[in-house]
């Protein structure tokens, strides 16, 4: 596995593949790496001929300043993994190198219709983070394929519509979420639940498979079926944000008439942030 720290450097390790009519599949990342991640790469690397990793913890992601001094950076354990996968080249930028200019003067992409609800709401500025910062990457890399994982449905959808909306020639594919064993959904951030927590965490995922079930019977009263899922998330000892069922395409509100629904969640347990979400398609 190549290691590159410079935009000179990826650009021309690409031109190179480009030249030996090489394929490119693109897997951005925050680093402090799981076995999601990884998987992340394996499909990667069935879908392109080369495999680009990108590990840089995004300031422009981050509500506070606080959340973003305590991200975890695990560089050698993510180089360790991310060689057992094959990786081709791993991208580490720093943030001088992404914004040059400051965090406080650069440009902006702003995608519409995903920064009003659910994550959206609670927190501001997230997705034009997220929009901006892979835009800068899509440009560096050129890849033919982007990988993201489909834990994170709100920002696979953005990132769907961005791509389309700018004419980006890039294909952006979902993965499943991958889970532990528990069907608590691998996320970064579980690292920061007690071990008591951790055990409580899959009853998130339990309670997404209920609703998805109460649809599958054929209760259409959404507003109850989400007040419920809240209710017990609070009586687990959740702190939830919200529980929504909405359609799987654009994740405008779900009608009776809709029948293919994403049921989302956000909660926190302890100190984590805890989001998860599961497909339901009706007859």
């Amino acid at each position: 596995m190549q290691i590159v720290d410079s935009i000179t450097a990826i650009k021309a390790k690409i031109k190179e593949w480009r030249q030996q009519q090489q394929s490119i599949a693109f897997v951005p990342t925050m680093g402090n790496l799981h076995q999601g991640h990884l998987s992340l790469v394996e499909k990667a690397h069935k879908l392109a001929d080369k495999v680009v990793v990108s590990i840089f913890v995004n300031p422009l992601q981050f509500d506070e300043q606080a959340d973003l001094s305590a991200y975890p950076r695990t560089m050698d354990a993510d180089i360790e993994q991310l060689s057992s996968v094959n990786c081709d080249l791993l991208f580490m930028p720093t943030v001088q190198m992404m914004y040059p200019q400051g965090t406080g003067r650069y440009s902006t992409v702003v995608v519409p219709g995903m920064d009003d609800k659910l994550c959206g709401q609670s927190r501001p500025g997230h997705f034009d983070g997220v929009a901006t910062v892979v835009s800068k990457f899509f440009n560096i890399v050129q890849a033919d394929i982007a990988i993201f994982g489909e834990k994170d449905y709100q920002q696979l959808l953005l990132i769907k519509k961005l791509v389309l909306d700018l004419n980006i020639s890039i294909e952006v594919h979902g993965s499943p979420t991958y889970r532990e064993q528990s069907g608590l959904a691998m996320s970064s951030r579980n690292q920061y639940l007690t071990d008591i927590e951790r055990d409580n965490a899959a009853v998130l995922y339990q309670i997404l498979l209920d609703v998805k079930k109460q649809l599958e019977q054929g209760q259409y009263d959404f507003a109850t079926l989400q007040q419920q899922a809240m209710e017990k998330l609070k009586l687990a000892g959740f702190k939830p944000e919200y529980v929504e069922i909405r359609r799987a395409e654009d994740l405008e509100l779900a009608t009776k008439k809709d029948n293919k629904l994403r049921v989302l969640a956000a909660a926190y347990l302890g100190e984590a942030r805890l989001i998860d979400n599961i497909a339901c398609y009706l007859a």
